[in-house]
Order: C-alpha cells, then sequence, then structure tokens
C-alpha cells in the first residue's frame, strides 16, 4: 500500500478514459484540474472521464489573482531594451491594473523569472520596463512582482464562474492560487455557500509565506507551489521554506502537496534526471503528504511513465519517514491519543490502525506521525473519506457505523469481509465515544481480528 499520494494534473495529454485508468493503475489518487488552461468544456469532459474510471478527488485549481501578460505579438527584448506595457489595450499589456501600487526601481519578473526587468518611468497608465536579462515577450507568460502589496481582486469573474462549477459538479477541492492573506481565503468562503468540498491554499509568493500560520488555520489544505515561490523568493531559500511550511503543517495534521517542475524532463523525455528524483525523494522524506506532477502528465509525451517513475521513488523512500511533530505541548484529548498511538505502534507487533472518524480529523491526527502502519481510515462521509485520500499513510474507506451499538465490531467485521483486514491481524482502533466537543478521539481498542469476529451475532 503506497503511502505517499500523487496529485496529477489532468489536461490533453491525460483526459481520455484509458490513460486516466492506466494512470489510477500507475499510483495516482488524486487528479487536478488547472483552469489558467482550457475552458469549461475541457474542464466538462475530465470530470466526466474521471468519474467514470474511478471515483478519486478532483482538486479544481483557480487562477486568483495570477498576473500574466497579454501580447498581441510575440517579441524579443535584449538587455537594455525599454518596452512599455499598459494596463487596456496596448500591444502589451497586463491582465490586472496594479499600476498604483508599484514604483520606479521596483522589479518585473517575466516568465517564471526568466526575464528580468525595472521599472524606470511611470507615465500615463504605462509603465516603462528596462530588461535586465532579455527573453522573448509572448501571451499568457506569468508575471511577479516581489515584495509588493497589489491590490488586485483575489476571484476573477472566470473564477467565480468556476466555483459554481466545482459547487454544481461537486468537487472535493477547490486551490487557490497565490493565496496572500487570510482575507483572500474568507474572500472566496463568501461564494462557496452549498460546497461541501475543501479549500487548499497555494502558497507561492513572498506575501504568503509571511503570512502562512494565519492562512493555515484557515484551511483545510495546503499546496507549495515553488516555481512562483521560487521567482517571488531568492531561490536559495526555497528549500528551507519547503522544510519549514511542510512541518508547520505536519504538526497540524493538514495535508500539504509539494508540486511543481518534480519531473519536469519527462515532459519531453521517458526517464527523469537524478536531480529530480532526489527532488521528489527528499520532499517525502520531509514530510509531504503528496506529490504533484503537472506538465509532465498534462501536456507531455509520457504522462503514465511519470507517474509510474513518481510512485516508484516515493515507495523506495517513504518506510524512512520520520516524524517531525513536536509533542511537548500537546494538551488535548486527539493529541495525547494520537501520540499514545505512536508509541504503541512502535512498541508491540501492531498490523494496522483503524481510525473510525467522521470528519476525518482523528486519521489526520494520527497520520501525522508518519507511522509504518498503514491507516485505514473508516468514515460514514463519502466527502470525508476522499478527501481522506490526500492524507499520507491512510487508505479511506466509507463505512456507515453510526447506528451500530457495537461499532468497533461492526467494523471490524465489515472490512474482514472486504478483505482489508485478516483473522490473524492485530489491529488497533480507536474512535470517539460518549463526547460532545468535535474532533475529539478518546477510546483505543487493541484486538485479535479472529478472536473479536467470534463476537459478532
Amino acid at each position: 500500500m503506497k503511502k505517499t499520494k500523487i496529485v496529477c494534473t489532468i489536461g490533453p495529454s491525460s483526459l481520455q478514459k484509458e490513460t486516466i485508468k492506466k494512470m489510477i493503475e500507475a499510483g495516482m489518487n488524486v487528479a487536478r484540474i488547472n483552469t489558467a488552461y482550457g475552458d469549461m468544456d475541457q474542464y466538462k469532459l475530465i470530470i466526466q472521464n474521471l468519474r467514470s474510471i474511478g471515483d478519486i478527488p478532483i482538486i479544481l485549481d483557480l487562477k486568483g489573482p495570477e498576473i500574466r501578460l497579454k501580447a498581441r505579438q510575440e517579441r524579443n527584448v535584449e538587455k537594455h531594451d525599454v518596452f512599455k506595457v499598459g494596463f487596456s489595450d496596448e500591444k502589451i499589456s497586463f491582465n490586472h491594473d496594479f499600476y498604483a501600487d508599484v514604483d520606479v526601481s521596483d522589479i518585473v519578473y517575466i516568465d517564471n523569472g526568466k526575464i528580468k526587468t525595472r521599472i524606470v518611468k511611470k507615465e500615463n497608465k504605462t509603465l516603462h520596463l528596462s530588461a535586465i536579462v532579455g527573453g522573448k515577450i509572448a501571451n499568457g507568460k506569468g508575471v511577479n512582482i516581489p515584495n509588493k502589496h497589489l491590490s488586485v481582486s483575489t476571484l476573477t469573474k472566470k473564477d467565480l464562474e468556476l466555483v459554481k462549477f466545482a459547487i454544481k459538479s461537486n468537487l472535493e477541492y477547490i486551490g487557490l492560487s497565490f493565496t496572500r492573506r487570510i482575507e483572500d481565503v474568507h474572500n472566496l468562503e463568501s461564494v462557496l455557500k452549498g460546497f461541501k468540498g475543501s479549500i487548499i491554499a497555494k502558497i507561492e509568493n513572498s506575501e504568503g509565506f509571511r503570512n502562512f500560520k494565519k492562512i493555515l488555520g484557515s484551511v483545510s489544505g495546503i499546496m507549495i507551489a515553488r516555481g512562483d515561490l521560487g521567482v517571488e523568493i531568492e531561490l536559495e531559500k526555497v528549500p528551507l521554506i519547503q522544510k519549514s511550511l511542510i512541518r508547520q503543517c505536519n504538526q497540524v495534521g493538514k495535508p500539504v502537496i509539494t508540486a511543481t517542475d518534480m519531473l519536469e524532463s519527462m515532459i519531453h523525455k521517458p526517464i527523469p534526471t537524478r536531480a529530480e528524483v532526489s527532488d521528489v525523494a527528499n520532499a517525502v522524506l520531509d514530510g509531504t503528504d503528496a506529490v504533484m506532477l503537472s506538465g509532465e502528465t498534462s501536456i507531455g509525451t509520457y504522462p503514465i511513465d511519470s507517474v509510474l517513475m513518481m510512485s516508484r521513488v516515493v515507495r523506495d523512500v517513504e518506510g524512512s519517514v520520520k516524524s517531525h511533530v513536536n509533542d511537548s505541548e500537546f494538551v488535548d484529548i486527539s493529541d495525547t491519543i494520537s501520540k499514545s498511538i505512536q508509541r504503541i505502534s512502535q512498541s508491540m507487533s501492531i498490523n494496522k490502525i483503524v481510525s473510525l472518524t467522521r470528519s476525518g480529523y482523528t486519521a489526520r491526527m494520527i497520520a501525522r506521525f508518519k507511522i509504518s502502519q498503514p491507516i485505514i481510515g473508516v468514515t460514514p462521509q463519502e466527502s470525508v473519506a476522499k478527501q481522506l485520500e490526500l492524507v499520507f499513510g491512510i487508505y479511506p474507506v466509507q463505512i456507515d457505523y453510526r447506528g451500530e451499538a457495537e461499532r468497533v465490531v461492526a467494523v471490524a467485521k465489515k472490512l474482514y469481509s472486504m478483505g482489508l483486514i485478516k483473522k490473524e491481524d492485530t489491529i488497533l482502533f480507536t474512535a470517539a465515544f460518549r463526547t460532545v466537543k468535535k474532533n475529539v478521539s478518546n477510546v483505543i481498542e487493541i484486538h485479535k481480528i479472529g478472536e473479536l469476529l467470534k463476537f459478532v451475532k
């Protein structure tokens, strides 16, 4: 049972049913739709094909306050060239108006930092940019302006349409690109009436990094989008930032996805570089719940091979993952229970952990310790089961045990009939009984399944 989850971006190279089926077989756990590309018809087709093949969770990735160039024609700029970029209908313009937020001498990066420019003049709602590092100016290229708060809308008109689409399509996750502040999350929440899924905040700029603790407290998961993050923040700082963000997510038991450039060379080649393999492995060792493929599976030549390679790498290293959770200040019952389960799993021969969890909270609190045993997250809620598919080490199963007097026995019987546990297994069960407060697990039971099943009537 693979513990590290793999998120795959679905696009032109992978939206066919047969390809999706093979990607799931290869190890894909979660599908992602990047709405920076494609159109509504494509998104509908992707969801339709995914639902017809496998019931896996889907992340709909909104563009958010992403700044891009609009260029009528491609243009090459050389070092020291000065060119004009406006905010409306010029030959080259920005898709958002941030004229009042920037100053002369500010640095403007284009195309993931490949082109570096400086603002040398502001005049008549136009920026005059001098190229420090030249390159090709083309339509749709991303723009980054480090260390500036730009007063652009969190959600575009297209984003609002996509939010309605996500609600109607009953998707599991919405990814909020360029999350800068907790207010960005609240703005998205305000238009999510009827949405049963969860929000994943994408951290990909310096402002989001500075406000990370507050953002983490307001969302269900985090994506570390290292592409834009590496433009806004010095490249050499990104590895330690990655480790820090992952540890903070682990501490509170919220899933974290490490994304961007993981097996980038496999867009065009059947084998990744050694450095890419090490990058994937180190993200797992850092404690990430999931690793993500972007262009490799959406537009690449080898989408299935990319998933197979990712699976091979994570399987080989995930047994060496250690817990980074600081348990010195645990004060509530659930923290104490989850820590006790970690200790028990280390000290005696336990085959699996079974967590009865209505919200998914208990299972996530256990999983953050990166224990060696598989965790079966049993929940009566279909939406919770799908969301747990993103969490390291958890195999989610939907069983409605709420009407059972003997819940542990009933769940054990069902899991045994499904072939997920055996009579010779020793299983640790945990659940919440006689509690008023939500998200509180207070019971641990350890059973030999062969003995426990004798109590089944």
